[in-house]
C-alpha cells in the first residue's frame, strides 16, 4: 500500500501510478489517497474483504473530516480510471468512468487495524519517474522472453510439421539416388530392364 502524506505527494501517485493499482478515498471527503499495489493474480474485482477493510481503515483514519465520522463510504476504482485535468487542484480527480468506481462502507475506525498497519509504516522518497521507468524496462524484458519462448516453440512446431509433410510425401518414393559409376540408362533401356 502507498499513501501521499500531503497533496503534493497524492499528485505524484496519481501522475505515476502503475496499472495494477487500486485508488482508495474517502467519498466526498478530503482524504490521503491510500493505492493498493496489486498482485499479478490478483484482479481489482476480486480483492480479498480483509485487504479492503484494511485499505479504507486506513483511508478513514488518514482524513481529518472523515476520521471523527462514522457512517463513511469510501471509494475505490483501478488508477487507469483516474482522470486528472489541467484546471484541477492540486491531489483532485475524477473518473473515465462512473461505472468503474466501487463502494466499501465503513462504520467506523477500529483502531486495532490502524495500530496494525501503522507499525508497519515505512515513510521514504520515492523516484516515483526512476519506479517507472524501471517497471517499464522489467515488463518490456518479459515480453520479449515471452515473444522469444513463442517464436521458439513456433519455430519447432513448424519443423515437426515440415517432417511429418515430408513423411507423408510420395516424393521419396521415387526417388533413386543415382550410383555415379553406374551405367545411365536411356528410356529403351529402362524398358528392356523392365521387360
Amino acid at each position: 500500500m502507498y499513501m501521499g502524506k500531503d497533496k503534493v505527494e497524492n499528485e505524484d501517485l496519481i501522475k505515476y501510478a502503475w496499472p495494477q493499482d487500486v485508488w482508495f478515498h474517502v467519498d466526498k471527503l478530503s482524504s490521503a489517497h491510500v493505492y493498493l499495489r496489486m498482485s499479478d493474480s490478483m484482479t481489482w474485482e476480486t480483492i480479498p474483504q480483509a485487504l479492503l477493510t484494511d485499505c479504507a481503515q486506513l483511508v478513514k483514519a488518514n482524513s481529518i473530516e472523515g476520521n471523527k465520522k462514522d457512517n463513511l463510504t469510501i471509494i475505490y476504482t483501478p488508477a487507469d480510471n483516474l482522470k486528472k485535468q489541467g484546471d484541477m487542484a492540486v491531489g483532485q480527480v475524477s473518473f473515465h468512468s462512473d461505472k468503474g468506481v466501487k463502494r466499501i462502507h465503513v462504520g467506523k475506525r477500529e483502531n486495532p487495524i490502524v495500530n496494525r498497519l501503522n507499525k508497519t509504516k515505512v515513510e521514504k522518497q520515492v523516484d516515483h519517474e526512476q519506479e517507472k521507468i524501471d517497471r517499464i524496462k522489467e515488463e518490456n524484458a518479459q515480453k520479449r522472453a515471452v515473444a522469444a519462448q513463442r517464436k521458439k516453440e513456433e519455430a519447432e512446431l513448424a519443423k515437426q510439421r515440415e517432417e511429418e509433410k515430408t513423411a507423408r510425401s510420395y516424393d521419396s518414393l521415387f526417388n533413386v539416388e543415382e550410383d555415379p559409376d553406374a551405367p545411365q540408362l536411356t528410356g529403351k533401356a529402362i524398358e528392356e530392364d523392365f521387360m
